[in-house]
């Protein structure tokens, strides 16, 4: 049980952290109080029954009671500060910790008022990190529903016709937006929630998070990466796959196989206790001897230049990282795998696997086939 005094400020619906804390959404900023284990939510009477119900914390109480007691002691109205004041104060509550986010507009009046403030970087809850077997569970649901949704994408693109070095699909042009509402309404028939899905081709794919727009064309790499919440959860999935209609240029194939391999290197060394930044220049060191450079070109950066993985859970992208800082991966923490190549001349490969950290190794969670030429 988390001992520090804790003090949380936000919507539920937008804060993982608060969710985490209280397994109640919101859409409306609350409070949250934890003192010395013991947690609290103070909310608004149209949320106060429901919080009660559906909320994890000890003790569920109303503003407006506790503006009511504050008026009658003090004989004014009180603000949310004072509200939250006169709560630490009752409680013997001197000094407590807050996330990074929390809002200056709180924080300034509560160190005016002698309360020692101390924030805290992510991970705010250091147990997020390493996921429970419920919460494996629900990752591997959202896993199964995306890799549902980018297989309906794949069946499209690949019944396409080519006609003059563009794809078609049932008499028109097949355009990135077209794929992008058969990954959505999947997703959406699935409970999921899609936002800023990437269906990139040809060199739009050099710009990672470039989100793809137009008609998608033969013989190039259309990169797809799909990133839904599932909407009972809460949790994410992560997975991208980049495949060719037609055939793929002999660059593109080398740059395929390098970045599998690249994966798989990943694969064979995450495991409980290692430093991830080896497991990031492993990947580099090998895409370099494979003469696959790194850095700017032709005024843009090219190669590989972003992370080799990332946490995930509640936020789509949390604790732990892969990529150049240290950081040690523990059993239980799940991670994206997801090496990529991009260069102007032929385009962008990235291949993403979710896998879950092991004490011996890991475990792929993702079980959709990564094949180039459709």
């Amino acid at each position: 049980m988390d001992k520090r005094n804790i003090l949380m400020v936000a919507a539920s619906e937008s804060d993982a952290n608060l969710y985490y804390a209280t397994r109640f959404i919101a859409p409306d900023d609350f409070i949250f109080v934890s003192v010395r284990g013991k947690k609290y939510l103070l909310m608004n009477d149209l949320e106060v029954d429901r919080a009660k119900k559906q909320s994890t914390v000890d003790q569920v109480l109303s503003l407006s009671a506790l503006s009511a007691d504050y008026k009658k002691r003090r004989g004014t109205r009180p603000g949310y500060v004072d509200i939250i004041s006169d709560f630490l104060i009752k409680h013997k509550v001197k000094s407590f910790v807050v996330p990074a986010n929390f809002p200056i507009s709180f924080a300034d009046p509560l160190r005016q008022r002698k309360f020692e403030i101390t924030y805290q970087h992510s991970p705010f809850f250091p147990e997020r990190t390493v996921k429970t077997k419920e919460e494996v569970r629900a990752v591997q649901g959202a896993i199964r529903r995306t890799e549902k949704a980018i297989q309906a994408a794949i069946d499209v693109i690949r019944k396409s016709v080519i006609k003059r070095g563009k794809l078609y699909y049932h008499g028109t042009v097949l355009k990135s937006e077209d794929i992008k509402k058969v990954i959505n309404v999947s997703l959406m028939q699935d409970n999921c929630i899609a936002s800023h899905s990437i269906v990139s081709c040809g060199i739009q794919c050099v710009d990672p998070h470039d989100e793809g727009s137009g008609p998608l064309y033969a013989n190039q790499s259309i990169i797809m990466d799909i990133f839904p919440r599932d909407a009972g959860t809460r949790y994410y999935a992560d997975i991208t796959r980049t495949v060719v209609r037609g055939k793929a240029t002999p660059k593109l194939k080398a740059m395929f196989q390098a970045v599998l391999d690249g994966q798989k290197i990943a694969f064979k060394k995450i495991r409980n206790g290692v430093d991830s930044s080896t497991i990031h220049a492993d990947i580099q060191k090998m895409f370099e001897a494979r003469g696959f450079k790194t850095g700017q070109m032709n005024g843009r950066m090219q190669g590989f230049f972003h992370g080799t993985g990332h946490g995930l859970g509640l936020d789509i992208h949390e604790d732990p990282r892969i990529s150049l800082g240290k950081c040690i991966l523990k059993t239980g923490q799940i991670v994206t795998v997801e090496p990529g190549l991009y260069y102007e001349d032929a385009g962008g490969i990235r291949i993403e696997d979710d896998v879950l950290v092991t004490k011996t190794g890991c475990i792929n969670l993702v079980q959709i086939p990564k094949t180039l030429e459709l």
